[in-house]
């Protein structure tokens, strides 16, 4: 196992603008809790967590609500098999050539690896994303989770009617150069530290369909795999161009993503890359799981994932 990037107190020594450093950043309440504890509060964490999805779920509904909710949590002694146990997340905000981002790293239990987490349309301060690069963080990962949309994500409260004008205003040139520079910034940062580990970038929805974009253009050749959670509006003409395997997850009843697609792209890509179809299930459902089989196959995507980047990243 490689160097833990929370641990390189050295680091910050010689680079005190580093975000894998303590200083000047703040440790992340798990998702339980951020929604509940303000800001300003000043508090930390201080002892691990656990949670189950459920509990997970269930408590990101606050971030809409400003009434009570009542959370129902279950008794953590039953099915420990399926509890995760996570450590100390260090969350630190970052500007990178003017973009927000946020940098999750796990503290104790660091790999040392790098993940570029692109969000769905909805963009990275949404609370269904932040969950997950929180979850997939206290799983060893240093996650970085840039704003693709400047500012401009899509609103929920936005009629549908406008969603297309909102697409076609997401310039891909732009984004493009975006994701470029969140690259370059990363793998800096990791030479900063002393680490030479390829990188990994995973994606849903809108940042689903970003990641083979990302990985045909990585003509350095710093990412060793993709994720991709139900991409839309993949560009297949560049699938060729993908030089590393990439995992595709999906539902067979996603109205917005073709499963033949997936596996066109598969095949263009290469050997070494996967396609995953789990039945009845539809848009979003692994970061946005809205019934029991949702969050069934939910647990089983993540462990998917996450056996995926332990095989291609550690």
């Amino acid at each position: 196992m490689a160097a833990s990037l929370a641990s390189l107190s050295s680091f910050a020594v010689g680079a005190p603008r580093s975000p894998f450093n303590l200083h000047g950043s703040h440790r992340l309440l798990p998702p339980c809790l951020i929604h509940l504890i303000p800001p300003s509060s000043g508090k930390h964490i201080t002892t691990t967590c656990s949670w189950r999805r459920r509990y997970l779920k269930n408590i990101s509904a606050l971030e809409t609500s400003d009434s009570a909710v009542n959370v129902e949590v279950e008794d953590e002694d039953e099915d420990e098999d399926e509890e995760e146990a996570c450590e100390l997340v260090n969350g630190t905000e970052v500007s990178i050539d003017g973009v927000e981002a946020y940098l999750l790293t796990a503290v104790k239990n660091n790999n040392g690896t790098g993940l570029l987490l692109l969000s769905d349309v909805f963009g990275f301060q949404d609370s269904a994303t932040r969950d997950f690069a929180y979850r997939v963080a206290c799983n060893g990962y240093n996650v970085l989770v840039p704003d693709l949309f400047r500012g401009d994500p899509w609103s929920k409260t936005r009629p549908e009617s406008e969603y297309e004008e909102w697409r076609r205003g997401q310039d891909p040139n732009r984004i493009r150069q975006d994701t470029t520079s969140f690259t370059k910034w990363m793998v800096d940062e990791f030479a900063a530290a002393g680490i030479s580990k390829k990188l990994g970038v995973m994606g849903f929805c809108f940042g689903g369909g970003r990641v083979v974009d990302v990985l045909a253009a990585d003509e350095n050749g710093y990412f060793s795999t993709g994720v991709s959670f139900y991409g839309t509006r993949i560009d297949s003409a560049v699938a060729g161009d993908v030089k590393v395997p990439v995992l595709f997850i999906a539902g067979d009843r996603d109205p917005l993503c073709q499963v033949e697609g997936f596996y066109e792209i598969e095949e263009k890509i290469g050997e070494g890359s996967k396609v995953v179809v789990f039945e009845g299930r539809g848009h979003g459902f692994v970061h946005r799981p809205e019934t029991p089989e949702d969050d069934r196959d939910s647990e089983e995507a993540f462990a998917l994932m996450r056996n995926w980047l332990h095989h291609h990243l550690l």
